[in-house]
């Protein structure tokens, strides 16, 4: 068991947004736009399609672990395959390879909750898209979408082991987006 919280945590400390940005268009996203070594900053520096690649791929490093952990550890709680997912996020969060810096866990937190709670996900993703639509800032679609997905799990009844997690997503979440919260206070751009 410990070894499939290792590996999820290895597996989600990949860093996406860096290698694209890198391998591809010879920029260090960490030196460009918002620093963030994330899908949005990808978008901003190097453009939509690379942007598009690195959230599916951050998706991924969140549902594979826990997909893969639903299929060798069976339980109705979904201890471990929870444990799995947050060891992803950890690890997008404060990457060793990037010096324990690393992206906002939005995307990875997205492809964990995917595999653990599909449907308070998908309306999740609904309360994230009206929210980008009605400010145009990423920053305020992601929070008002993580703030969500404890109601929508709850609603589904769903471990409260579960409900716990996305409230603790919820606040790192938050907490990551705190120069954004501020520049919004300010009337900046996020």
């Amino acid at each position: 068991m410990l070894i499939f919280f290792i590996l999820s945590f290895f597996l989600g400390s990949i860093p996406s947004a860096y290698l694209i940005s890198k391998i591809f268009y010879g920029v260090d996203i960490r030196e460009h736009g918002s620093g963030n070594p994330g899908a949005t900053n990808v978008w901003r520096v190097v453009g939509k399609k690379p942007a598009v690649i690195t959230f599916m791929l951050d998706v991924f490093k969140g549902l594979v672990p826990v997909l893969l952990a639903k299929k060798y550890f069976v339980d109705a709680n979904l201890t471990v395959p929870m444990f799995c997912g947050f060891c992803a996020i950890s690890g997008h969060i404060w990457s060793p390879f990037l010096k324990f810096r690393g992206g906002k866990g939005v995307a990875t937190g997205f492809g964990v909750f995917l595999g653990l709670t599909p449907m308070p996900v998908v309306f999740s993703l609904a309360v994230f898209c009206v929210f980008l639509l009605i400010t145009k800032l990423v920053a305020v679609g992601s929070i008002a979408g993580v703030l969500s997905l404890p109601v929508f799990i709850y609603l589904y009844k769903m471990p409260d082991s579960i409900i716990i997690i996305s409230v603790v997503l919820a606040v790192i979440v938050i907490w990551r987006h705190k120069s954004n919260i501020k520049n919004i206070l300010h009337k900046k751009n996020d």
